[in-house]
């Protein structure tokens, strides 16, 4: 027997996760110099990283033959949520946090649910613990709260809600969320990734880590890769009851998150003059970006991220067009969509740029 039929059945069910198109690799593809292409395909902060973040980088390269202690971070996100450190859970990106979730509560013979179109390493963490996922088909490309719902089986142990959502830009409004995290069974773990809350506009925003002392099964989680412009760096956390991050940090890598990240972590924080610029520059960049698509004719999902989704009569034309133009936006085949594209918010030079080689590619 070959040795990949040894392998775990549910592993090699799994469909790697596919990322953005690198720019040296365009580069390479397609004969261009790196300066030529502008990406605007994995949803970065056009910014850059935080200028405290950056300092704090280079400040950390003295110390890098000691192992990480998490402790500061730890502590400057209990203090800033009001949460006890016990119930922060730090780690190797959000994704890695998403997968400490699986491992703690999913097996064979388990479920979870999500919705259709959402976040493709749902499915992905589902199935690397061995359980079965149950995609819920969407409501105008985002979640059906009542049919997730109806969805939850007796062996679901985890719902995967994401808001907003990526890929589709859709965002409930907390009083449905709310409403519908009452309604799960208190034997379900709920996981609210917040990945791009810090893009919502001040009407929209709710802290939903208040609910967290009335929810003990809900798990909310969060990233340093969007607004604060840390992605290379790898750094996210979950916010929970000491009960739940308890479990994690058992099955959690020891350091899994490292020295410079941990620091540029800390010093975003605490760097609110960049967080305001990268939200003001993203709110312009989101009008020019869909007045473009308007003017184009180019349907759009109305976005509350940091990226638009768009739909095309043949994407795998239109974007292999804009990729000769060294332009990278970002096809989501993958989640069921293939007549869609979806392209990052960049600045307004980056945004002008995508606008002219779409119209050329269309």
């Amino acid at each position: 027997m070959a040795l990949h039929e040894q392998s775990l059945t549910y592993v090699r069910a799994i469909s790697p996760y596919q990322p953005g198109k690198p720019i040296t690799q365009l580069a390479r593809e397609m004969g261009l110099s790196v300066e030529q292409i502008v990406k605007l395909a994995s949803n970065e902060n056009p910014l850059g990283m935080s200028p405290k973040a950056r300092a704090a980088v280079l400040a950390g390269l003295s110390d890098l033959a000691r192992y990480p202690d998490q402790f500061a971070l730890q502590q400057s996100l209990a203090e800033r949520t009001g949460l006890g450190m016990e119930r922060v859970v730090l780690g190797n990106g959000s994704n890695d946090v998403l997968d400490l979730i699986a491992r703690v509560f999913l097996a064979p013979g388990r479920s979870a649910v999500f919705a259709q179109y959402a976040f493709a390493v749902y499915p992905l963490a589902t199935l690397s613990a061995g359980a079965e996922p149950i995609a819920v088909a969407a409501r105008d490309y985002g979640h059906d709260l009542l049919a997730m719902r109806q969805a939850i089986r007796p062996d679901t142990r985890l719902v995967w809600i994401a808001n907003p959502n990526n890929p589709t830009g859709t965002f409930l409004p907390h009083a449905q969320l709310r409403e519908f995290l009452q309604g799960v069974p208190a034997d379900v773990v709920v996981v609210l990734d917040e990945a791009y809350n810090e893009y919502l506009p001040p009407a929209e925003r709710v802290e939903t880590i208040a609910w967290l002392a009335e929810m003990p099964n809900l798990v909310i989680t969060r990233t340093f890769s969007k607004i604060y412009g840390l992605a290379g760096l790898r750094i996210g956390y979950a916010l929970t009851s000491g009960d739940i991050a308890d479990l994690m940090n058992r099955v959690r890598q020891p350091f899994n998150c490292n020295n410079l990240a941990l620091a540029a972590a800390c010093a975003a924080l605490d760097d609110h003059e960049f967080v305001a610029a990268s939200y003001a520059l993203n709110r312009a960049g989101m009008e020019q970006i869909v007045g473009g698509l308007k003017r184009l004719g180019c349907t759009h999902i109305p976005s509350h991220g940091n990226f638009v989704t768009f739909r095309v009569a043949d994407a795998v034309l239109v974007n292999q067009k804009l990729l000769k133009q060294g332009v990278i936006v970002r096809p989501i085949a993958g989640y069921g969509m293939p007549d869609w594209l979806r392209v990052t918010i960049g600045t307004e030079t980056e945004n002008a740029r995508f606008l002219v080689a779409l119209e050329a590619a269309l």
